[in-house]
């Protein structure tokens, strides 16, 4: 049994991800977790983090069995947000305790939107997760889109759905290369980012002086990793794509330090982080407009979007976004200068704390009896 808090305090008991803190994978639903657990202190929330080993969101029984003795085990009445990836496959966990708990999901993406599930494994998934968004108390989602997908997908009787985006740190605009030639892409190498189209793009380009940083966790899918190589040395790539694996702190920072275009062909994208953080060093992008992606990468304030939005499903798309952008110096100019006024707009993590603690806040004091 967890320790009972004093009367009248704030505390939330955070349930995560195993991995939430191993740098060797790290993912922006990760890292969201980990800066709200950090930044809900200074609003007056005392955090307790719970890390639940498991093959998430489908868990061996051992995994399942761990994560209800958790929640048995935390005191009446107590507010807990589960990570979307933990709860919203093991809706008959959280069945048991929803009557006795304050239950909140936070989701980072819808699990029947991840990329390459056969068709029976994903209506499982949808189905499971409906049922478990319906037994909570609240939903945090992580962008408007994403809300609105909750609420259209999963139909009434879900409790209220709160958007808490994510923010971003403030960062030295970059230097980059030459204008143009300095690509990079933030992703860890999975079907859903589409590391493989991207570099069929690429290939089209290969005329123009760029080279490209893939920064990313290749251990998350071993086989896409592996297809990755293979074509890259078909197409004569490798010498000008550097796979360099994940990185995190000063080392990303320098990446986009040096890019002077970010890309990201992800095929789903609950918002979109990585597009933040570059338009937060004033560099714009290039990216697939799917869900919520250009919600976060959003206009400058002449009303200009700050990179080159293309269609998901339009073959040769995102090889004419990258034609333009090598053949059109005026194109590189504008993009450029909208960067820098949406760099100026950009919401920093202290929004997102704020949204959550209020969320949170609803739940603390909503009506409840054991």
């Amino acid at each position: 049994m967890t320790d009972r808090a004093p009367a009248g305090a704030r505390v939330v008991h955070a349930v995560l991800p195993g991995d939430v803190a191993d740098d060797r994978a790290p993912s922006g639903g990760n890292r969201y977790d980990l800066r709200v657990c950090r930044d809900l202190p200074a609003l007056g929330w005392q955090v307790r983090r719970h890390q639940v080993p498991g093959d998430w969101p489908q868990p061996d029984a051992a995994a399942t069995t761990a994560l209800a003795r958790l929640l048995a085990g935390l005191p009446d009445g107590a507010v807990v947000l589960l990570d979307g990836l933990v709860a919203c496959g093991v809706p008959d966990v959280l069945r048991p305790e929803a009557a006795r708990l304050r239950l909140a999901v936070l989701v980072h993406l819808p699990l029947a939107d991840e990329t390459g599930l056969a068709p029976g494994t994903a209506a499982e998934l949808d189905a499971r997760e409906r049922r478990a968004l319906h037994a909570v108390r609240a939903v945090i989602a992580t962008s408007d889109w994403a809300a609105r997908r909750i609420r259209s997908h999963h139909g009434p009787g879900l409790p209220p759905v709160t958007v808490a985006r994510p923010g971003v740190d403030p960062a030295p605009l970059a230097p980059g290369t030459d204008g143009a030639g300095g690509l990079l892409c933030v992703a860890s190498v999975t079907p859903r980012k589409g590391h493989r189209r991207l570099v069929d793009a690429l290939a089209t380009v290969t005329d123009a002086p760029w080279t490209c940083a893939f920064v990313g966790s290749t251990g998350q899918d071993p086989h896409t990793a592996d297809q990755l190589h293979v074509q890259l040395d078909r197409l004569g790539l490798s010498g000008r794509i550097a796979c360099t694996g994940p990185r995190t702190g000063a080392a990303l920072a320098a990446h986009y330090a040096a890019a002077d275009l970010v890309l990201l062909a992800s095929y789903a994208e609950t918002y979109g982080m990585v597009l933040t953080e570059a338009l937060a060093c004033g560099v714009p992008v290039v990216a697939t407009a799917v869900a919520g992606v250009p919600e976060a990468v959003g206009r400058a304030p002449d009303g200009s979007v700050p990179g080159l939005l293309v269609p998901p499903d339009e073959r040769g798309a995102l090889a004419a976004a990258l034609r333009a952008w090598f053949d059109d110096p005026a194109l590189r100019r504008r993009l450029a200068v909208s960067a820098r006024g949406r760099r100026a707009m950009l919401e920093g993590w202290e929004m997102t704390s704020h949204s959550l603690a209020g969320a949170l806040e609803r739940l603390r004091n909503a009506p409840w009896s054991p």
